[in-house]
């Protein structure tokens, strides 16, 4: 069994220390830091690339839904948290699971569980990408946060970012939340295999497309999945077709 990286952040040391404590009873946990704060969450995070985080919701500043939303790319989550009001909107965000303080050791037990459930459904080889930490691959998760509602979303669900000004909307199911990133932040990011930049304002999710037909001026209108219809440039036609001949 492999090691899972496991990174914990709360505002009380007393929390941290205890839940440190009830780690010990698993061995295949490794704690490797602690945060006490969303900032320096975020911080450790980003160096660290864990594969879990338990995760506090009220802490001073920003929450821990706030410092989700910041994240580039999400770890498995697991909230810790004293107010039991947050649980519906911990589950709205689909995270792995959700742990009143204090915490329980059999409550503990069974989320950990629920990880190595979660592991196994994993797809052998789709850890590849992950040696090279800008690129995300289309198994990595995002957290999106819009007013109130939370998702955790994997790329390969998303079948279409697009641009609103400094904002891009994010096409994923029934959903379509802002989130503040540039379509070239975001084009960046994405596998290019996988996410195709259609035009200025459109990247789509090549595996979500159902219909390809011809347009205007040699270029081409895409159909996606969930109904959208896109306009793939002059420019970017010739590179789609690129792509697209074997």
């Amino acid at each position: 069994m492999s090691m899972i990286k496991t990174i914990i952040i709360d505002d009380e040391r007393l929390a941290r220390n205890e839940l440190k404590k009830l780690l010990m009873d698993f061995p295949e946990i490794e704690v490797i830091a602690e945060a006490a704060n969303a900032n320096e969450g975020i911080e450790k995070i980003d160096s660290l690339n864990p594969d879990l985080i338990f995760l506090d919701i009220q802490m001073p500043g920003k929450t821990g839904f706030d410092m989700l939303s910041e994240l580039t790319k999400a770890p498995d989550v697991i909230f810790t948290t004293a107010y039991d009001e947050y649980a519906l909107k911990a589950f709205e965000v689909n995270a792995l699971d959700y742990l009143l303080k204090p915490v329980e050791p059999k409550r503990l037990a069974d989320a950990i569980q629920k990880l190595h459930l979660d592991e196994d459904k994993e797809t052998f080889g789709e850890h590849d990408i992950s040696t090279n930490k800008s690129i995300l691959g289309e198994h990595d998760q995002v957290f999106v946060k819009d007013g109130e509602r939370c998702w955790f979303v994997k790329l390969s669900d998303i079948r279409l970012f697009e641009s609103v000004g400094n904002y891009a909307k994010v096409y994923f199911g029934p959903n379509k939340p802002l989130i503040l990133k540039s379509l070239n932040a975001l084009e960046e990011r994405l596998d290019e295999k996988v996410f195709f930049r259609a035009n200025r304002k459109h990247i789509a999710n090549l595996r979500l497309i159902e219909k390809i037909e011809p347009y205007f001026n040699g270029g081409l209108l895409l159909e996606l999945k969930g109904g959208e219809k896109i306009e793939v440039s002059r420019r970017q036609t010739v590179k789609f077709k690129e792509m697209m001949s074997l």
